[in-house]
């Protein structure tokens, strides 16, 4: 058959994946997992692995990026499977509809405006253009598109930069401060005057306002973080390494002795910059 010769065609490309993905969803030869999925079920990992393309930058592990990208494109012709099964829409049609959105998107390359224009202006046209698509899907309200199911620190950016487009923004990063200020008191009162539900209301104020703190600095929160992380993640395996060389794991440790190592870690960090 010449769908299996396309099938072990080393370098069937595009073509090759959207035939193993079809083969894959076959009600009668398929595989029974695939077969069974939804979008649904299918989206925690089409979310799953655009976070391993991301940390696969983070880490600058360039020789596995291709296979992340892969895989997260290996998401998008699945949904596409399940949309065409469905008689909703095809993988074409996907490409097709981005392609038409870029080209709208980008006057200044693919049209008749001046490409001479700052990243600032651009950006700027790019929010109208998208105001305007927004408009024609009938979401008027300011917050209106920006997706539910965002990652919150980045969706509360997201939200807030709408929000500041109207004018709804403090004007500098002082008054942000003063606002995380006020919202670790109230926190540090809640612990000791409130239900856990007030506790937990008040903890999110105070994330969504360093949130905002991050976007007047132009920082990216889950970029700062990841980089958090993974600053911690180094450090604590330092420790952890200085404890073996005396024959400890942290259990033997105490804070007093853990805290020392942690800062002789950050210290050995700084040195060696």
């Amino acid at each position: 058959m010449a769908e299996n010769h396309l099938i072990h065609d080393p370098h069937g490309g595009m073509p090759r994946l959207l035939e193993i993905m079809r083969r894959l969803r076959d009600p009668e030869t398929g595989c029974p997992w695939d077969i069974e999925q939804s979008f649904a079920t299918i989206a925690p990992y089409t979310i799953e692995e655009a976070y391993e393309v991301a940390d696969a930058i983070e880490r600058e592990a360039w020789d596995e990026l291709k296979g992340e990208l892969g895989d997260l494109l290996f998401q998008s012709v699945f949904h596409a499977q399940m949309a065409a099964e469905a008689g909703l829409f095809t993988f074409d049609e996907v490409a097709d509809t981005m392609s038409d959105k870029m080209v709208a998107r980008h006057p200044h390359v693919f049209g008749d405006e001046s490409r001479d224009k700052s990243a600032e202006q651009q950006t700027v046209d790019w929010e109208t253009i998208k105001a305007a698509e927004r408009a024609d899907k009938k979401q008027h309200r300011t917050l209106d598109g920006v997706a539910v199911g965002l990652p919150a620190l980045l969706r509360a950016v997201k939200l807030q930069k709408r929000a500041a487009r109207v004018g709804f923004d403090w004007p500098s990063t002082r008054e942000v401060v003063d606002k995380i200020v006020e919202e670790a008191r109230e926190l540090a009162e809640a612990r000791d005057t409130m239900s856990e539900t007030e506790v937990f209301e008040e903890f999110g104020d105070m994330l969504f306002v360093i949130a905002n703190l991050a976007r007047h600095l132009k920082i990216d929160p889950e970029s700062a973080l990841r980089a958090a992380n993974a600053k911690f993640t180094r450090r604590f395996e330092r420790i952890e390494g200085l404890l073996a060389e005396r024959e400890k794991t942290p259990e033997d440790s105490d804070l007093e002795e853990m805290d020392a190592l942690w800062n002789l870690a950050k210290a050995e960090e700084k040195n060696s910059r």
